[in-house]
């Protein structure tokens, strides 16, 4: 037996994972809820007795972890023009498991600077202007950011002329920085691979020790990443495969939470029909999107308003002050449990509209619009009508009896036709919650990898959203 300890520190709960890499199989997963104000270590341990009492006292080879404990990497994006460089700024940090919570473009105000400082991010990435085009714009808010009082670390990402002078300001404030390719050198091409690897070093160093994350770090063999991107590297494993085995292709992996709904893609996205035609930033291949309004507990109330209260009531059979009341008792207890056939009901419908949300923001549009050679199309995003495979994971896909009901939320709806969610995938539900901390072995291992992924996953049947 070779036998690994896997963990996810999540926002919520840790969870605990021990595999045998020898002969691949899970031999137990357990969870206990994350302490973050007494610290991580009692939570852990809490989660470690769950999984003895399952698998017995177990000697393990390695113990890995992800985290997204106390909200994650919180980071804020500041660029030239929002539709440009701030978008390929927020790309870049989305698809290192950053959560991007503020985006700010032009020339940063007195007023902006005072809400990124109440904002208290834990990176900035600071972009502007592709390589030999607009200086102004990343000189101007280099030293805003110079002269503030914010002390976040910040990645310089801008123009590179004038990128080592916005470097050499902010070192001389005694602000901590890095320097790194500009993520959009031109227009229409993005680079994000460089800022990516710098977030997860610093997630790396300095976020651990700010989250508090050491003394749980002195007791296993390393937090390696942050909890998306191990997600994000479990599905970028079952599409490629490993070896002689076939991966999946492309697919898209829904990771419902209490707080936000993460969609992960591995799909080119590109038209599938001649006469459309793409528009902004090419989409990257492997893309992921954080929707903090989208969450089953702390953004019930928030997911709620985005579809409003008699949408949710009329969907569940219940009254809106019922669906009111059960939101805010969500809101207010993260590791809530609904105890009847209404607050199920409830809890069915909010999984639902979470999937249907995320899923829409995530995938592209398509516009028509008129030209003297007739009728014509265009692209914003990824069209993933093709794609064949989506995946569920997260609490309440995983408890919930109907998952093919509320995974039903990612297909494709005629109604709205210019929406390109998949037409006709398979649905399967991450029956196991595995996707985080099998992540966390998917360079290191990738067949092992490939094969638990396989078995963890169960194909599910969608089911009309309006069956009660």
């Amino acid at each position: 037996m070779e036998p690994y300890l896997l963990i996810d520190f999540g926002s919520t709960y840790t969870k605990v994972t021990a595999v045998d890499l020898a002969h691949p199989r899970i031999l137990g997963t357990a969870k206990a809820l994350t302490t973050i104000e007494e610290g991580l270590l009692t939570g852990y341990r809490n989660a470690l007795t769950h999984l003895v009492q399952k698998t017995g006292e177990i000697k393990y080879v390695k113990r890995l972890a992800c985290s997204s404990a106390a909200g994650g990497l919180k980071m804020v994006a500041v660029g030239l023009v929002p539709e440009l460089t701030v978008e390929a700024a927020k790309r870049a940090a989305l698809g290192a498991g950053a959560r991007v919570i503020g985006t700010f473009g032009f020339n940063l105000t007195a007023e902006e600077t005072t809400r990124i400082s109440r904002l208290k991010p834990d990176l900035i990435l600071l972009a502007g202007g592709t390589d030999g085009g607009n200086k102004e714009c990343l000189l101007h808010n280099g030293r805003v950011l110079a002269e503030s009082s914010i002390g976040a670390p910040i990645i310089i990402a801008g123009n590179k002329i004038v990128a080592p002078e916005v470097e050499a300001a902010l070192t001389a404030a005694g602000k901590e920085c890095y320097l790194a390719p500009n993520v959009l050198p031109e227009i229409g091409r993005l680079q994000i691979e460089p800022v990516q690897k710098i977030i997860r070093e610093l997630f790396l160093s300095r976020i651990i020790r700010a989250k508090g994350l050491e003394e749980v770090n002195a007791v296993i063999d390393g937090i390696t990443m942050p909890t998306p991107s191990a997600a994000l590297a479990a599905a970028c494993r079952l599409a490629a495969g490993s070896g002689e085995r076939v991966g999946w292709g492309e697919l898209l992996l829904v990771d419902v939470g209490g707080a936000t709904t993460d969609v992960h893609s591995v799909a080119e996205g590109f038209p599938s029909e001649p006469q459309v035609m793409l528009r902004g930033l090419p989409e990257p291949r492997v893309k992921r999107t954080v929707e903090g309004d989208l969450g089953m507990r702390y953004s019930a109330p928030a997911l709620v308003e985005c579809f409003s209260a008699r949408v949710i009531a009329e969907a569940c059979g219940l009254s809106e002050e019922e669906v009111m009341n059960g939101v805010r008792e969500r809101a207010g207890k993260v590791n809530y449990l609904p105890t009847d056939e209404k607050a199920s009901r409830l809890e069915e419908t909010l999984g639902y509209y979470a999937v249907k949300g995320a899923v829409e923001r995530h995938v592209g549009r398509v516009e028509k619009f008129h030209t003297p050679y007739g009728l014509s199309y265009l692209q914003d995003g990824k069209d993933l009508t093709n794609l064949k495979t989506v995946i569920g994971t997260g609490g309440i896909l995983v408890n919930s009896a109907k998952s093919g009901k509320l995974l039903s939320g990612s297909i494709f709806d005629p109604a709205r036709p210019e929406i390109l969610k998949p037409i006709s995938p398979k649905l399967f539900l991450d029956q196991h919650y595995l996707f985080s901390t099998l992540g966390l072995i998917a360079e290191e291992r990738p067949d092992e990898t490939f094969l638990l992924l396989e078995k963890a996953l169960v194909e599910v049947i969608p089911e009309n959203p309006e069956t009660k």
